[in-house]
């Protein structure tokens, strides 16, 4: 079996099935299916096809050491003292060999394994889920780490204590398999639900399209211990029909940016790409003055959110209401820290 093999995908559900379903955390890492031969070529795929095997040496040589060729599924995942890290993964796809190399040493990547779709010879794929998983267990009975086996549980109120505890993690979701499934490569076969979080936010500017008196999105704070308020990131999602009603609700709001939070910086913390999501370009409010709009840090929203990277929201936010009840300089950025469980306990509780 050579790629390129598209992976079986998963589609979104609201609420955790129940029936004859195995039940797995989704991680939140790079997917990959992993060609693997003893003391051979190994081949690493993404979702989308592109070769990873030269960013992850480590993995590589994981995969070499296993007792017979295979494919496995599965993801790829680097791991910190707060869970796993998602732009230290991102940053793991360099261009310099010596770099690779040193990230290997110093940000060493987790391979995930979830499905297996060839063991030695035979082809995996007709076969039914829990068939694949019993001779996925069987196959990694001796390997270590960077290789591990996802957890499984056919227990659904196990499944959504994983939602609700290793969130900090890394974990992002589960992902439900029917034990019958065969696997069926690029089709949405199997069901996942994600997890969503909320935060009441401070909204401190928006952004309109091309100077038109619509909303674009708002640009959302959160104030830390000393008085500073950090940009977190930004809702974009509204109905056509608001946004212009939005713009013009906010109107009495707008202030100079002499004197707001934001005059001389936006607070950031570091991330993988200096800016945040839904950003068009360099977050320096001096050279993005036509770009926003500063607002007074009046108003609050509570919005919804999938996942942090470095106290800044990944994706856009999901507006869920307005928050008249709530005092702006309460919604401090003490909302976003959370209990993070050590990796090890994320890879082995079952």
């Amino acid at each position: 079996m050579v790629p390129p093999i598209p992976p079986m995908l998963a589609r979104p559900v609201r609420e955790l099935p129940e029936g004859d379903l195995s039940y797995e955390p989704k991680w939140d890492g790079f997917r990959c299916l992993a060609f693997a031969a003893p003391a051979g070529e190994v081949d690493l795929r993404s979702r989308n096809q592109r070769p990873l095997a030269r960013y992850f040496p480590e993995l590589v040589e994981a995969l070499r050491a296993l007792p017979r060729s295979a494919v496995l599924d599965g993801e790829i995942v680097v791991a910190s003292a707060r869970g796993f890290d998602f732009p230290a993964l991102l940053a793991r796809l360099h261009p310099s060999a010596s770099r690779v190399a040193r990230l290997s040493r110093e940000t060493p990547a987790v391979y995930v394994a979830f499905d297996l779709l060839a063991d030695g010879d035979e082809d995996l794929r007709p076969r039914p889920f829990r068939e694949r998983r019993a001779r996925l267990e069987a196959l990694l009975a001796g390997a270590r780490s960077p290789l591990r086996l996802t957890p499984a549980t056919f227990d659904p109120s196990v499944a959504r204590a994983w939602l609700e505890r290793l969130g900090g993690a890394g974990i992002d979701g589960v992902v439900a398999k029917p034990l019958g499934l065969p696997y069926q490569a690029g089709r949405r076969s199997m069901l996942k639900v994600k997890r969503e979080l909320t935060a009441d936010c401070v909204v401190a500017g928006l952004r309109t399209f091309a100077g038109e008196p619509v909303v674009a999105s708002l640009l959302l704070g959160l104030w830390d211990h000393t008085g500073a308020l950090h940009h977190v990131g930004v809702v974009s999602s509204f109905p056509e029909r608001e946004r212009r009603a939005l713009f013009a609700s906010l109107g009495p709001l707008q202030a100079p940016l002499a004197g707001h939070p934001w005059e001389r910086g936006f607070n950031l913390a570091s991330g993988p790409t200096g800016r945040l999501a839904g950003a068009a370009g360099r977050w320096d409010p001096r050279e993005m003055a036509l770009d926003w709009t500063p607002l007074s840090p009046e108003r609050v929203a509570e919005v919804a959110y999938d996942r942090l990277d470095a106290l800044r929201f990944r994706h856009p936010a999901r507006l869920v209401r307005w928050r008249p009840d709530r005092e702006a300089r309460s919604c401090t950025l003490d909302q976003l820290a959370g209990d993070a469980p050590e990796p090890p306990e994320a890879f082995g509780a079952r």
